[in-house]
């Protein structure tokens, strides 16, 4: 990189929700892989956005990566709540959600969705298998408030995509940057752990 920010009018949202049960109750972004936590992965990915914030409900797992943090401001509704707290947070026009267990998440796969945004456009994701992919996904921070509004329903997340202008894009459009479509990986269960090459942290 030259030194100027890929994204300047972008901040990467790190969601960090979730527990990580079918892993033994682990925070998931402490997963490592290639010696490195999923955590820092994302954060070196940031360099890319002109500022990183992650959301955390409980932060105290992610003190040491020295990243802005926010907890939801709506609480209880998952991950679209999470996307809210980032919306909130943000000083950008948009925001760049992302989950904290994504390890292979690279600046070509991102700029797929981000070069896809538009005036007449308030989200951008990807849809894979007739599946909405809504954390790796961009929203125009002024939704804020509306998507307030809506939690008080308990939408998913593609529901709330639903009310918005939302671009969907095929996944063929990232295949043509990342053909085994492995920006979209995000580790669940034991067995993701053996395919993706990933650890445990150190209890």
């Amino acid at each position: 990189m030259d030194g100027s920010t890929t994204f300047p009018d972008v901040t990467l949202a790190i969601l960090a929700g979730g527990q990580g049960t079918r892993l033994g109750g682990v925070a998931k972004g402490l997963l490592s892989v290639g010696g490195l936590t999923t955590l820092e992965r994302l954060r070196a990915f940031g360099s890319h956005f002109r500022e990183v914030v992650l959301v955390a409900n409980v932060p105290e797992p992610y003190a040491r990566f020295g990243l802005r943090t926010v907890e939801d401001t709506v609480k209880g509704k998952g991950a679209p709540g999470g996307v809210h707290a980032a919306l909130g947070a943000a000083r950008t026009p948009w925001v760049f959600a992302v989950a904290c267990d994504m390890p292979f998440v690279t600046e070509a796969a991102a700029r797929v969705v981000l070069d896809a945004r538009g005036e007449d456009v308030d989200a951008v994701c990807i849809e894979r298998e007739g599946r909405w992919e809504p954390l790796f996904a961009a929203y125009r921070t002024e939704l804020v408030s509306q998507w307030g509004e809506a939690l008080v329903e308990d939408p998913s997340l593609r529901r709330l995509l639903m009310r918005f202008r939302t671009r969907v894009l095929p996944e063929d459009a990232l295949r043509a940057v990342d053909p085994e479509l492995r920006a979209l990986v995000n580790v669940n269960t034991p067995e993701d752990l053996v395919r993706y090459g990933v650890t445990l942290p150190e209890q």
